[in-house]
């Protein structure tokens, strides 16, 4: 900051009152210095040293605005003491922006864990499937899945193998029948997902390297990720849900994947920044914890006998 440049220029020339002097203790020229206290002459548009050819003494105005000047510049020298050490430090507020689905089934639990660990620090958890805009809301870090479109963002990958899966609950199954492959699909009741006014109805699979795209026609539309999974687990129809969402559902067989030997759409899932000074010591601790949970959930998940 230039400002805070001048004005502790201005200080120390208060005080030794010689510009050779204040050059050689702020490892300046004397022309740098001369330059510094005239521009900040002009800023306040008042004189505020008498000159002489050896030394310069503070007017009247220099005085009075000395006292101001030196208790602004403590003020700010702290105020950038204490962003620092909260940097540092498992302290202070930290806000977060999670998905409906993982945010109430999985995150909310680990981040009261997370929390305990870290007494100091408080959590202020915004839980919703819209797309957050890190520059404009009051938010830290937000988790999201798919790949990232804003390369501005910083994105540290949390479970990079997560992806969909076509899930129904056993009611379903044993009503409407099992399926075998994704072409049945229009066959059957389908839940879509719903997201700034776009559903995502083009449902995409691969098996042995063979893509396959599927429009679906769906008989459940919501923007809530959460009402998705709820009403697969009620027996409404047959969802494709990021593997991780339905895991605790397909853990106590409340719901049941089909078509397992078809691969479904890639959902990454990231921890998402504005810029690499967010990457704080809190965030990287927290996304090392989350990777460690997340993996340890997807892992279990798997050995159930669920295979790509």
């Amino acid at each position: 900051m230039r400002i805070m440049h001048d004005l502790k220029i201005f200080i120390a020339a208060a005080r030794l009152q010689n510009l050779t002097q204040v050059a050689h203790q702020l490892n300046l020229t004397p022309a740098a210095t001369s330059a510094a206290i005239k521009r900040l002459e002009q800023q306040v548009g008042a004189e505020l040293f008498v000159r002489s050819t050896r030394s310069l003494r503070l007017t009247k105005a220099g005085d009075t605005f000395l006292a101001y000047c030196q208790q602004g510049v403590d003020q700010i020298d702290e105020g950038i003491r204490q962003l620092q050490q909260q940097r540092q430090s498992f302290s202070g507020q930290l806000q977060l922006s999670v998905p409906s689905d993982l945010g109430r089934n999985l995150l909310l639990n680990w981040l009261d864990e997370f929390g305990l660990l870290h007494p100091d620090l408080h959590l202020r958890l915004y839980i919703s499937d819209r797309l957050t805009d890190l520059y404009k809301h009051p938010v830290d870090v937000a988790i999201r899945y798919g790949h990232l479109a804003d390369s501005s963002m910083v994105a540290l990958p949390l479970c990079a193998e997560n992806y969909r899966v076509l899930c129904a609950a056993p009611d379903y199954i044993a009503q409407c029948g099992e399926l075998t492959h994704p072409l049945q699909l229009a066959e059957h009741r389908c839940l879509c997902f719903m997201l700034r006014d776009s559903t995502h109805t083009r449902w995409q699979f691969r098996q042995a390297g063979n893509p396959l795209s599927i429009d679906i026609k769906g008989d459940y539309i919501s923007d809530d990720g959460d009402v998705v999974r709820r009403w697969a687990v009620a027996g409404r129809g047959i969802a494709f849900k990021s593997l991780l969402d339905v895991s605790e559902d397909l853990l106590s067989g409340k719901l049941r994947v089909l078509c397992a030997d078809w691969q479904g759409e890639s959902a990454p899932l990231s921890l998402l920044v504005p810029g690499r000074q967010q990457l704080t010591p809190v965030v990287m601790a927290l996304r090392d914890f989350l990777t460690q949970k997340l993996q340890q959930q997807f892992d279990k998940t798997l050995a159930t006998g669920i295979r790509r």
